[in-house]
């Protein structure tokens, strides 16, 4: 590994009908799976994913305008799709990020967003795993 900034740990226990913990307790979710019909309610890979890659982008996204000397205010929206693959008949992943920028000219936005894209530590690791779509918006 290169040098490492940062190390967590996330426990995971039963699959999409157990539970996930992180060390620190701030992450205890009972995890169900999406779609089906229970009384039960938790949350899902998908759900984490999301979460976390919208935070990520957005970190990355106000690192490129800031660098740029652009002063904007963004909210990330990362919307995760669990899909069927037919190539093996399993499932996969699609991300759809729609990226609200204040402050830029709507091609400045669509400019950040794909510069963000580049950095962006989640898009580097899914480039070319998963089908993601940016959709810059600027408001």
């Amino acid at each position: 590994m290169s040098d490492v900034i940062f190390t967590t740990t996330a426990t995971a226990k039963g699959g999409r009908d157990g539970h996930v913990k992180s060390e620190d307790g701030l992450i205890d979710f009972n995890v169900v799976m999406p779609g089906e019909d229970k009384s039960e309610t938790g949350t899902n890979p998908e759900q984490l994913f999301a979460a976390a890659y919208a935070t990520c982008y957005d970190g990355a996204l106000n690192l490129v305008a800031d660098k740029k000397k652009k002063d904007i205010d963004s909210t990330l929206t990362a919307d995760v799709s669990l899909l069927k693959d037919p190539e093996d008949n399993g499932f996969k992943i699609g991300v759809v990020l729609h990226v609200e920028i204040n402050g830029v000219s709507q091609e400045e936005a669509e400019e950040l967003a794909q510069e963000a894209h580049k950095v962006c530590p989640y898009s580097k690791a899914t480039r070319g795993n998963i089908e993601v779509e940016l959709k810059p918006k600027a408001v």
